[in-house]
């Protein structure tokens, strides 16, 4: 094993460490009772939000002092800039499942290297589900390896996507008949794709970085393929830490799919 493998192995090994204690945390959280409160805009926040930020923060800079820090609910600071490698954190994806009892919440942790992801977890603790990946190591399922799917049509694909957007008026070219379902954290979405559960996951809107930078490395490690829906690759760790929207797929659909929403302006940040 190369030296570089040895250091992502590491890194993964301590985000998949850190991913499982804030989901045991995140639980204890819940039982023991949430405060819940709005931010701006309107989206919910909770106590085990904050503690599971805090806990996480603790242990990943605690181990990797000259990492950056970006997360959903760390003030962001232009800092992390100037960093090579940064830690990429969303104690909670899926809020509102977490606070409703739902199982489809998840703790996304990425380790992004000069703009792109290198090693990632995607940890679902009501499910027992862990995703993980390195850069070129392949994507695995709770240790076993998975794969995206080999699906080459889109007509009865399986698709994590608002079925009123896909079916609306708006489209050039209208799509063939197509399987719609919804999970509620955008995270655990890419992770069913890159492990062949569903064959895509679309969305026209701006995704944070914290919910989608760990996914991307794990489809694309399962063969899958992430991008804008005008086909552009993503970024990370920029100024402005957001991908325009997300069209992460089975591979042979991904040209498929940006045929289609490529004429569809990009939404306002």
């Amino acid at each position: 094993m190369s030296e570089a493998n040895q250091d992502l192995g590491a890194d993964l090994a301590l985000i998949q460490d850190a991913a499982v204690a804030a989901g045991e945390l995140a639980l204890s959280e819940r039982e023991a009772g949430l405060k819940i409160w709005s931010k701006p805009g309107g989206s919910p926040v909770t106590s085990a939000d904050m503690a599971v930020d805090r806990l996480l923060h603790a242990a990943l800079i605690g181990a990797r002092p000259d990492y950056g820090w970006l997360s959903e609910e760390t003030a962001d600071g232009a800092g992390r800039l100037t960093r090579r490698r940064i830690f990429v954190v969303d104690p909670i994806d899926g809020t509102v499942a977490y606070m409703k009892g739902k199982p489809w919440w998840c703790i996304p942790i990425a380790v992004v290297e000069d703009g792109r992801p290198v090693a990632a977890v995607i940890h679902a603790p009501a499910l027992g589900e862990t995703f993980t990946a390195v850069l070129g190591g392949g994507a695995f399922l709770n240790g076993r390896p998975i794969t995206a799917s080999d699906t080459a049509d889109l007509d009865d694909a399986s698709v994590l996507a608002d079925a009123r957007l896909m079916e609306g008026p708006h489209w050039p070219e209208p799509w063939p008949a197509m399987r719609y379902e919804k999970r509620n954290a955008i995270a655990y979405r890419m992770a069913l794709v890159a492990a062949g559960a569903f064959d895509a996951a679309i969305a026209l809107t701006p995704k944070w970085d914290w919910d989608v930078c760990a996914g991307a490395l794990i489809v694309e490690e399962a063969g899958g393929r992430v991008s804008d829906h005008h086909g552009g690759a993503w970024r990370f760790n920029q100024p402005d830490p957001r991908q325009g929207s997300l069209v992460c797929s089975a591979a042979a659909l991904h040209p498929l799919i940006v045929r289609r929403t490529a004429p569809i302006p990009l939404a306002a940040r």
